[in-house]
């Protein structure tokens, strides 16, 4: 007779978080089955195969995974240079998914998770209950899996954010979407590159991968004619808007601020502040107009880059009783470390499975998908949530409990208070928290530029 113990941990998501989270079951000798929704492993990081992360080889490598790599030969790469998306997913994470064997399970689509027979109302042994996972596969077809427990690495790059400043699609957006794009373009790519080249594309978001589009385009503009971002701030530009610069810890990503800065002061790019989209209108020749809520009205674009955040998918979790915080979408007691609402600088303090737990025992939300709408994510943070989150669930309270991960400073002002204010920014000109105003940087042909939403989806680099 099977009994829950002897049912899999089920991991949703073949990505960084999800393979580490395997990796350390592995090593716990509990029994592991990741389920991931595209053909291969890594599917979300190949998304974003072009750009370059801002953390090195070794910060993006767990040991748990390691360990199970070294018998294949496997080594890894110079632990001081930095991979790109397609490095990453190549070199380590599908090799990892290759050890992991039939553990991994490709084209199969979480669509629903409960507790078998017991809807999230009934209260009746709902803890003895295994839980079940409604699986959708590649070819249509549905089936039932059963786990002992639960953990959604399964991030948060499908559902990025919209245009609208209140959370909603501006209206316009879904009609004008043929000239819109929610990720950074790969402009090395000679079509993708024929969409902006010599043309006005509006640049919505305020993070680092807005200043890696407006880095990017800025290096076409120099050999393109006519090749110009308008970029959209919701709040004004301050010492802090472009990052940490020279005090940035992770240096490539203080670096991605300066080179936007860049972009600006040499004139490939413009400014508008304090500019919240309500509406995207069609011009004469069918091109976006932009509309603020204030009225203002600006001039046509040929192309919309909206990076305005990721937000995660919960639909599928809808059965489960989630402790989530109202705002950001992430756990109740991780929330107020990482709410950029409240913290402006330094570190997020290392977090495991006391921070990730819920109402629901035995599910966790890690990697991207634990900080629900919050950004700054790093791999390192995952690692370490998954290292706590097997360990607590092999029984092992001393390890789960303990700190193993100091992290960088994120050299990012988020505003204490002042998130997203249109006024933001304006009393403390030239002077972040973080950092002096950062240095004009020359950017250079070539330059190999990263993006920084977050290393289970997408992020900055060397």
């Amino acid at each position: 007779m099977t009994t829950t113990a002897d049912l899999p941990v089920v991991v949703i998501g073949a990505g960084p978080a999800g393979l580490a989270a395997a990796a350390h079951l592995v090593g716990h000798g509990i029994e592991p089955l990741v389920l991931e929704a595209g053909p291969t492993a890594a599917t979300a990081v190949r998304g974003w195969a072009h750009v370059r992360l801002f953390s090195t080889w070794g910060e993006v490598t767990d040991p748990a995974a390691e360990k199970l790599l070294a018998p294949t030969g496997w080594a890894r790469p110079d632990a001081e240079t930095c991979p790109t998306g397609g490095d990453w997913a190549a070199q380590y994470l599908q090799p990892l998914a290759d050890v992991l064997g039939d553990k991994v399970r490709y084209g199969a689509a979480v669509t629903g998770v409960s507790r078998l027979g017991r809807d999230r109302v009934v209260d009746a042994d709902r803890e003895q209950q295994p839980f079940t996972l409604r699986v959708t596969l590649a070819d249509g077809t549905e089936e039932r899996v059963l786990g002992r427990a639960v953990i959604d690495a399964s991030g948060t790059w499908s559902t990025p954010g919209p245009i609208g400043a209140d959370g909603l699609p501006a209206l316009g957006e879904h009609a004008a979407s043929a000239r819109i794009s929610y990720r950074v373009p790969d402009l090395k790519d000679p079509a993708v590159r024929a969409r902006y080249a010599g043309r006005r594309t509006a640049v919505i978001g305020s993070g680092a991968s807005a200043f890696t589009a407006l880095a990017a385009l800025a290096d076409v503009a120099r050999d393109e004619p006519g090749t110009h971002s308008v970029w959209i701030l919701r709040r004004g530009i301050s010492g802090s808007t472009f990052g940490g610069g020279n005090a940035d810890e992770l240096p490539a990503r203080g670096a991605l601020g300066l080179a936007a800065k860049a972009a600006v002061d040499n004139g490939y790019a413009e400014a508008v502040t304090g500019f919240r989209t309500e509406v995207i209108e069609p011009a004469d020749d069918g091109r976006p107009v932009l509309v603020g809520e204030d009225g203002r009205r600006l001039d046509p674009v040929d192309e919309v880059i909206v990076l305005t955040g990721l937000r995660p998918d919960l639909s599928f979790l809808s059965e489960l009783r989630l402790a989530l915080d109202e705002r950001l979408q992430a756990p109740v007691e991780l929330a107020p470390l990482i709410d950029p609402n409240q913290h402006s600088c330094g570190t997020v303090y290392p977090h495991g499975h006391r921070e990730l737990s819920h109402p629901e025992q035995g599910v966790y939300l890690v990697g991207m998908k634990s900080y629900g709408r919050a950004p700054t994510f790093l791999a390192m943070t995952g690692y370490e949530q998954v290292r706590s989150v097997t360990a607590a669930l092999a029984g092992d309270t001393e390890a789960a409990d303990r700190v193993e991960l100091a992290l960088p400073e994120t050299g990012v002002c988020g505003g204490a208070g002042l998130f997203d204010d249109p006024a933001a920014g304006q009393a403390d000109e030239g002077r972040g928290c973080c950092a002096p105003a950062p240095a004009l940087v020359q950017i250079g042909a070539g330059l190999s530029l990263p993006v920084a939403v977050a290393e289970d989806t997408a992020s900055g680099g060397c």
